[in-house]
């Protein structure tokens, strides 16, 4: 049996990391400095695609809880898939982002180690 409430949190969590990203969208920019416009819309593309990439990996699991059954492979497959990828963005992060002063960049691979650690263990820990 699946342990949905790991997933629920695991998920969600990673959900509103996402959105968090893209609402201070224009301040990071301006933290930069002084950009050219494509510098500007190359960041802003990239500041925003990363968001909408962790909203995309919080609400697969989640909907694959809602909508699915969990004696299909899929289910454990969606769900690990997501948690895989968040573990490969956590070591981006830790070699990029993470190694600058600024706190949620410093955040950023334990909230998706976290959110990827609660996802597997919603599916590998027994009912």
């Amino acid at each position: 049996m699946v342990l949905v409430v790991l997933i629920y949190i695991g998920s969600v969590m990673i959900i509103l990391w996402g959105i968090g990203h893209i609402f201070p969208t224009k301040s990071i920019v301006k933290g930069f400095g002084v950009l050219s416009d494509d510098n500007k819309k190359i960041i802003t593309m990239e500041w925003i695609a990363e968001g909408m990439a962790l909203i995309f990996l919080g609400l697969l699991p989640l909907f694959t809880v809602i909508f699915s059954d969990s004696n299909e492979s899929a289910f454990y497959i969606s769900i690990l898939a997501s948690a895989v990828m968040l573990i490969v963005m956590a070591i981006l992060s830790a070699f990029t982002g993470a190694r600058t002063s600024v706190l949620p960049m410093k955040m950023c691979p334990f909230i998706k180690t976290l959110g990827a650690i609660l996802m597997i263990l919603g599916v590998v820990i027994p009912m």
